[in-house]
């Protein structure tokens, strides 16, 4: 007789992707971010029986989509359909943007969130998918936050007329002795850049003609060396930066850069475009809230406003595609229907609160990595002011001369102010962090409200702002909440219907907190 023990079926396990990124190559060169996360994930796996097939790291920032690796991993997922789990550390790290929150709900995956001990999946309550909805917007807030405070740091570049960004054709970027990033004229282009200004200001010469002259005397891109259109020689002749001066954000400064042209050349070619290019431009003002918002369901053209006995507003199809028999509809209507909509996504003011401080619960993690991340800008700033402060005993003591002094001195001065200003970036994006996720619910908590009180313009953007793909046929209104408002209205309606004879669901009810 055989001595082997007889067992049931072995149960495969279950395989996964794994995906990490840190948003910068600075934090690569850390080196605590990635290894820190491979190591939480593949302990994750062994723990849980999990078999991860595939790694896929990304450093590069997450507010654009495209990250490379993360397109790789998402054709993994689309090419082999026995593998739908993904680990990934925490909600940040997979997606700061919607368009990739999107394509993952669309793969259907079951994504492992090990940090945060949440597992997200197509089973999961609609209220967990709410709050996990309500992290990837404030995620999105936090980066967000991020790309206004460098604004404000190129706003300020600008105040002191050096140009806040990358060098338009015809100059370079280059760091100046005092640390800065600032333009000069690039030796091989400038020159071509101001004969431009002068065949055009002739007034014999087209756009076209002046383009053809300068690829001949060697105009091309520096990085790619393509030719340059002419729709690039329109925008240099129309560039008032090659006059020494600049305009950033609907203002005009003056800058410390070399001009390449004089301000009268600049202003008689100007000239001579406007007399070559002249139109008429008309800009309009919504009147009426809906027009355009809402499609036909007979065609799929546009529903625009129409005013009726300077009194009424009634809304029609543009019959764009050829006459259309859906009649005309009172604007009183249409709201109705969105106030109905609107009134979808509101809660009571117990679950509110409730909702409210867990959110605010779970920020107390995210506090505490901006802390940590605080500390260590913070002990670079130290270790940086005892170099300077060593260095400048040496100077007194003659090991150094005084240039030497003045140069490094200078450099470690400027890592100093780098490490204040990620100091302030942290600081600021980590309390918008919380506040923009309290302002989302607030806002499905008062949208009914608010859209009765507002004006057209107003009301349009709230509806930008929730609803999408709506439209109008036989007298009903059909659209598209957008997330997570779509989350919280069937978490909402699920309340309604298991409400008491109070018509009330309390916020510890499972509907509201989940398992």
């Amino acid at each position: 007789m055989s001595n082997e023990k007889k067992t049931g079926p072995m149960r495969e396990p279950v395989k996964a992707l794994l995906y990490a990124r840190v948003s910068s190559k600075e934090q690569e060169k850390e080196g605590y971010s990635i290894p820190a996360q491979l190591k939480l994930l593949r302990g994750y796996a062994v723990t849980n029986g999990i078999t991860i097939v595939e790694e896929y790291i990304d450093v590069e920032t997450a507010k654009q989509s495209g990250r490379a690796n993360f397109g790789e991993m998402v054709k993994y997922f689309r090419k082999h359909p026995n593998v739908r789990t993904l680990l990934v550390e925490k909600t940040d790290r997979l997606y700061r943007n919607l368009k990739d929150w999107v394509t993952f709900d669309e793969l259907d995956a079951e994504i492992h969130f090990a940090k945060e001990g949440f597992l997200l999946s197509r089973d999961s309550r609609s209220s967990e998918k709410f709050m996990h909805g309500i992290k990837v917007l404030m995620a999105k807030n936090y980066i967000d936050n991020l790309s206004e405070e460098a604004r404000k740091g190129m706003q300020e570049k600008a105040e002191q007329g050096i140009w806040p960004t990358k060098a338009p054709l015809g100059y370079r970027n280059v760091t100046a002795p005092h640390g800065k990033k600032v333009i000069e004229p690039d030796p091989e282009v400038a020159p071509i850049i101001a004969h431009m200004f002068y065949w055009y200001v002739q007034g014999d010469m087209s756009l076209k003609d002046v383009a053809e002259n300068a690829r001949a005397m060697g105009l091309a891109y520096r990085r790619t060396g393509a030719a340059v259109p002419v729709s690039a020689v329109h925008t240099v002749l129309r560039n008032r930066i090659y006059t020494g001066e600049f305009e950033w954000k609907g203002r005009r400064f003056r800058g410390q850069h070399k001009a390449l042209i004089s301000r009268e050349l600049y202003e008689r070619v100007q000239g001579v475009l406007d007399g070559r290019h002249a139109s008429k431009h008309r800009s309009t003002k919504h009147e009426f809230a809906f027009s355009h918002l809402v499609t036909c369901g007979h065609c799929g053209c546009s529903l625009v406003g129409e005013r009726k006995k300077r009194k009424y507003v009634y809304y029609h199809c543009t019959g764009y595609k050829g006459k259309c028999g859906e009649p005309y509809v009172r604007e009183e209507v249409l709201e109705a229907e969105f106030l109905r909509v609107l009134g979808s996504i509101r809660f009571n003011d117990d679950v509110f609160e409730w909702v409210r401080k867990a959110l605010r619960d779970s920020h107390d993690e995210q506090k505490q990595e901006c802390e940590a991340a605080i500390q260590r800008h913070r002990a670079e700033w130290e270790r940086l002011q005892k170099r300077i402060h060593a260095m400048y005993i040496d100077k007194l003591d003659g090991k150094i001369d005084d240039a030497f002094f003045r140069r490094m001195s200078a450099q470690w001065r400027d890592e100093q102010l780098r490490c204040e200003h990620e100091i302030a970036l942290i600081d600021v994006a980590d309390r918008d962090y919380l506040d923009s996720g309290v302002r989302l619910l607030e806002l499905a908590h008062n949208a009914r409200r608010l859209f009765e009180q507002q004006g057209p313009e107003e009301k349009r953007k709230l509806l930008n702002f929730v609803v999408s793909n709506s439209t109008w046929q036989h007298g009903v209104l059909t659209t598209t909440l957008r997330q997570p408002f779509d989350l919280l209205a069937e978490t909402a309606a699920l309340a309604a219907r298991l409400a008491g004879p109070d018509g009330a669901i309390p916020p510890g009810h499972p509907v509201w907190l989940g398992d």
